[in-house]
């Protein structure tokens, strides 16, 4: 059974920084494009950043330049270093893979920006 687990959520202070990874289990981890999407309270999920299997990277405009990217396919982990954070960054982010058809989704992890 796939697994995406997503760890490194909780509260930051606004202006400060988080780091939120995924680990991948029992699939093919090099193929997949991998994604961080949010959704926000009464908001639909978005994206807020993806990476293909060849290093290629997407943002979504509210977070470019605030938010790296990055995947490491030797721990079959996907990062996102989320710096200067804001309280609109408030969601649940979930960790998304993507490849051939097949869709996978983490459970989830709370990020709350707040003094």
């Amino acid at each position: 059974q796939v697994q995406l687990v997503e760890s490194g959520g909780g509260l930051v202070q606004p202006g400060g920084s988080l780091r939120l990874s995924c680990t991948a289990s029992r699939i093919i981890f090099r193929i997949y494009t991998m994604g961080w999407y949010r959704r926000a309270p009464g908001k639909q999920r978005e994206l807020v950043a993806s990476i293909t299997s060849g290093g290629i990277t997407n943002y979504a405009d509210s977070v470019k330049g605030r938010f790296t990217i990055s995947r490491d396919s030797a721990k079959s982990t996907v990062n996102l270093q989320m710096n200067s954070v804001k309280p609109e960054d408030t969601a649940v982010y979930y960790c998304n893979g993507n490849a051939q058809g097949l869709n996978y989704w983490g459970p989830g992890t709370q990020v709350t920006v707040s003094s």
